[in-house]
Order: C-alpha cells, then structure tokens, then sequence
C-alpha cells in the first residue's frame, strides 16, 4: 500500500511541541526506515516553501524541503491532467481547498488511496482515505 504524505506532516515535526508532532515524527521514522511505501508532489514541496517564506525562515525552507525529499524520494509532478481533474474536485462542492484539491487529484491520477494527513478536508474525497499517523 502507497501512501501520499501531505504538506503539515514533516511541517509538524519541524515545529514547535504539539500534540502532532511526535505522531508525525514517528510515521516519517517508518518510512524512512522502508516500512512504509509513499509519495507526495511537487505542491506539498511548495506549500513547505510558501509557508516558512511567508513566515520569513527561509532556513527552515531549505531544511524541512532538504529532509522531506530524502525521506519521501518519490516526488509526483503536477501536470494538466491533475489541475483538470483538481477543478472538477472543486466544482464538485467537496469543500475542498485549492490546495488540497491539487493533492487529492495527483493521487487519484496515480492511484494512490492514502493519504497521511491531518486535514480533514481529504475525508469527503470518493476514492481517498485519510489516515493519521499515530
């Protein structure tokens, strides 16, 4: 089973304590290790430069986005395919944000069922599971 890991899972390990934090860490420790098979997008990695820059720590950019891709090294594009199908998610009336409309077409375009997240935005998407690490 693949699971697509979104944006706020490494961006909780790198933050401040929280109760998702040691949660987060856990799961990328399983995935690091093998244990778990995953992928995330080219949007996650730009929603985790969007964020810091917004927050002006551009160090933590360049760190959390360094550590995320060796940890997750499978990293799916977006293509017109994806924002096609994005659109027609958010004209569906999911309540879906932009965003997480990109994340949930990518993974539908690659089949992939799971997704590893704490946005509760996914659990309406036909097709997708949301799971949070534990």
């Amino acid at each position: 089973m693949k699971v697509f890991i979104d944006s706020n899972i490494p961006m909780y390990v790198a933050g401040r304590e929280h109760p998702n934090r040691l949660p987060s860490r856990r799961f990328l420790e399983r995935v690091q290790r093998g244990e778990v098979e995953s992928a995330t997008s080219t949007e996650v990695l730009q929603e985790i430069l969007y964020r810091y820059a917004a927050l002006r720590r551009l160090d933590l950019a360049r760190t959390v986005y360094d550590l995320f891709v060796v940890v997750c090294p499978e990293v799916l594009p977006v293509t017109l395919a994806d924002t096609d199908r994005a659109r027609d998610l958010l004209l569906s009336d999911l309540g879906l944000s932009a965003r997480d409309a990109v994340h949930a077409a990518v993974m539908l375009n690659h089949q992939i069922d799971y997704v590893v997240s704490f946005d509760r935005g996914f659990d309406d998407v036909p097709g997708l599971t949301r799971i949070e690490p534990d």
